[in-house]
């Protein structure tokens, strides 16, 4: 068995089993990998190779007494630029989508529209609990519902699988690694196993909120299970030690894990502000903890294709001097 670890984005490895032991003895505050996990997990949560006491505060929290736990599923994703994640159900397996992601399914899976966001669904949660996770999916700008996928049968595996909805990249993350819970952006939640809570997160720094690039509220996934969070682009974990301060564009956070505290500042001087192009502020994520950053924010895409979109008068930056014909004759657009 061999294995692989990472301090602040540098990965060390391979190490056999008593070489890895050794080194996350003497240094827990980073991440392991091996074949067989989906992803890497922090060492002092990692009981095949963790020291018998880990360093204070790095042990995620267990999930509380009597909360339920997620169904555990398997998963595959394919795909480069357009993703897409296939997700493997046993009999009674449920997995949790957005309206609108599903790819397709097996004949067996069976769809139910679900009030909230199903962490409830099969738990014994009453209308109350339903009603409070519906209000909280409105507030962040969800639906008022969600889409349940059950394995209906009695026995083999089925397949569901959910798309992304626009060029980027899926992050499959287990909740269980990161204390239970992960803040994210608004719009990134794509689907998870049942069980999973998607509450919201207040931002209780006015300036945060209102320049930070996420507004006021922002996502809270909460549970010990798979979650599967889509961003625009190309996606870049950062391990943060404690102190440790990046100062990131407003529109490139995806997520962070609840011990990063988000901030912003001023990009600089007055000419800066105007001719920088970078806006007012940027946005600050200072450790311990971990970030997810994305290189193509859809609002940066969407900004880019309506500026390349044909307006009236003619278009910008292209075409010909003949205008509304030569944007014709040129292909840009039809009668």
């Amino acid at each position: 068995m061999q294995w692989f670890l990472s301090y602040n984005g540098q990965q060390e490895g391979p190490y056999d089993q008593a070489t890895a032991v050794a080194k996350a003895r003497a240094n827990p505050n980073g991440h392991c990998w091996r074949e067989g996990y989906a992803e890497w997990v922090p060492i002092a949560s990692c009981a095949e190779i963790a020291a018998d006491k880990p360093a204070a505060g790095l042990m995620p929290a267990p999930p509380a007494v009597g909360a339920p736990r997620s169904d555990e599923i398997d998963y595959k994703i394919y795909g480069e630029d357009m993703q897409f994640v296939e997700i493997e159900l046993d009999p009674g397996e449920s997995a949790v989508a957005e309206a609108g992601a599903l790819m397709f399914k097996d004949a067996v899976v069976q769809m139910e529209t679900v009030f909230g966001d199903g962490s409830h669904s099969g738990q014994g949660g009453g209308f109350l609990d339903k009603l409070v996770g519906a209000g909280k999916r409105v507030i962040t700008g969800e639906s008022l519902f969600t889409t349940m996928f059950s394995h209906a049968g009695q026995s083999g595996k089925a397949k569901v699988a959910f798309a992304a909805p626009y060029p980027g990249t899926i992050v499959p993350m287990t909740l269980s690694n990161f204390g239970g819970r992960i803040i994210c952006q608004k719009d990134s939640f794509l689907c998870a196993a049942r069980g999973v809570s998607i509450g919201i997160h207040f931002q209780k720094k006015v300036m945060t909120a209102l320049f930070g690039g996420e507004g006021f509220i922002m996502q809270k996934l909460e549970g010990d299970g798979q979650v599967f969070v889509h961003a625009g682009g190309t996606i870049m974990e950062r391990e943060l030690a404690a102190g440790e301060r990046i100062d990131v564009d407003t529109g490139c956070v995806v997520a962070y894990t609840q011990q990063v505290d988000m901030d912003v500042r001023a990009v600089g001087g007055v000419k800066s502000m105007i001719f920088g192009g970078e806006g007012v502020f940027l946005a600050t994520l200072t450790g311990p903890g971990k970030v997810w950053l994305q290189s193509l924010p859809f609002s940066r895409m969407a900004g880019r294709m309506y500026a390349a979109a044909y307006q009236r008068g003619g278009s910008k930056g292209e075409g010909s001097v003949l205008g509304g014909l030569g944007g014709i004759l040129s292909g840009d657009r039809g009668f």
